[in-house]
């Protein structure tokens, strides 16, 4: 088993193994779908971070892309729940650089087509507690652990070359709801950190309208922007998202 499948079945198992303290009540699961479309605003990468040649995809294309997520939300009490997330993020460009191209070891002649991969998948498991609300609004916050499994290709003039990172980054979690009408809602809810090594933020604002009581539908705007500038790899991205979706409770 290699170290990118280990850290995800890990993170599964864990949310296996804490799940079996759930209380067995209605309603004790939320399963929330949501698809739609995103758009490059910005994701430009180097490799080695120092001495790579600076690519910036966003120029070639900008989009849109399909992007797919699913959350299953899980009671753990009254006031705590965990969080399960899947968050595949998939680009492709093709572009004729002007001057070679140093990318991880290889050099891609200038003058030439470059097709480019780009891969940011995002696996995460969060903790979550509900603060008391008294009015129409209410509040939110925990701690997630995120699996990063991401990757950049570059193929052309017979070369092909992949720089992969799989790591676990720790965020904060926040969220904000308002209880507009017994049917509608407008919820904002993120992951966000910063550091020294880089920095990572999602968020998305959504407005949700309930069509029975165990199913919700919902449309919103998400933004997913972070990256890194070290030694082995620079890169940054910036997407913004258009999404729909249904959240069932079982």
């Amino acid at each position: 088993m290699n170290r990118k499948t280990a850290l995800v079945v890990s993170a599964f198992l864990l949310t296996l193994t804490l799940g079996g303290a759930l209380p067995a009540t209605a309603d004790g699961f939320r399963l929330e779908l949501e698809g739609g479309a995103a758009w490059q605003l910005r994701n430009d990468f180097a490799v080695p971070g120092t001495t790579g040649t600076r690519i910036a995809l966003d120029e070639a294309t900008t989009g849109p892309f399909a992007a797919f997520r699913g959350t299953l939300w899980a009671d753990v009490s009254k006031r705590t729940s965990l969080r399960l997330l899947a968050a595949p993020l998939r680009t492709t460009a093709s572009l004729t650089p002007d001057t070679p191209v140093e990318f991880n070891g290889t050099t891609f002649p200038g003058g030439q087509p470059l097709d480019v991969t780009y891969v940011f998948n995002s696996y995460r498991l969060s903790w979550v507690y509900r603060f008391k609300s008294s009015g129409p609004v209410s509040f939110r916050a925990g701690l997630t652990a995120k699996v990063r499994d991401a990757k950049i290709e570059l193929t052309g003039s017979g070369l092909s070359s992949t720089k992969s990172n799989v790591g676990v980054v720790p965020l904060i979690y926040g969220g904000m709801k308002w209880q507009m009408t017994d049917a509608l809602a407008l919820d904002l809810d993120f992951d966000a950190a910063a550091a020294s090594q880089g920095r990572a933020e999602d968020v998305a604002l959504r407005l949700e309208a309930k069509v029975s009581p165990k199913v919700d539908l919902f449309v919103g705007a998400r933004t997913l922007e972070g990256g890194a500038d070290n030694d082995e790899v620079y890169s940054f991205a910036w997407f913004t998202y258009a999404v729909g979706g249904v959240a069932i409770r079982f």
